[in-house]
């Protein structure tokens, strides 16, 4: 009896107070149990300009050893036209042994005059491939005396 084809693409969709993340796997590999996924938050999701954000991506479940995510490198796009990449030297990926990091965290403040959403958008990448994203949306407000005519 074969197993039957398992979608080789998966969307995750976590809601909460005022903060929304999704996590895509790259169609690359099927799920087979031992994939992690993915978790993003933004604290604070909602707060007045100028507002620094800390955003935190969790890596839950699958193996930690899972190839895909071993050694990654790290882009950030925070929507108001910046982006930040970080990337690590390993030793080489050696199954069984390697173990992959399971939290990866960065800060951003936004500059806004004006009341705006952002999207801000998480990606793992081997090479040029993107193996996992997430995403989340965070809301900032005009300050204090800012967007008023005076």
């Amino acid at each position: 009896m074969t197993q039957p084809r398992r979608a080789a693409f998966t969307l995750v969709a976590a809601h909460a107070i005022g903060l929304t993340s999704a996590v895509t796997v790259a169609p690359q590999q099927e799920n087979d149990g031992r994939k992690p996924s993915l978790a993003l938050r933004a604290t604070p999701p909602v707060g007045f300009s100028p507002l620094r954000v800390r955003v935190v991506v969790d890596v839950r479940g699958g193996a930690d050893d899972f190839q895909d995510f071993y050694c990654p490198s790290i882009e950030w796009e925070w929507a108001d036209g910046t982006v930040s990449e970080s990337s690590e030297d390993c030793d080489p990926y050696v199954a069984g042994k390697s173990s992959i990091n399971r939290r990866f965290t960065a800060e951003h403040t936004y500059r806004q005059s004006q009341p705006e959403s952002f999207r801000i958008v998480f990606r793992m990448k081997q090479k040029d491939r993107t193996v996992a994203t997430a995403s989340t949306t965070v809301q900032v407000r005009a300050g204090a005396g800012e967007g008023f005519d005076r």
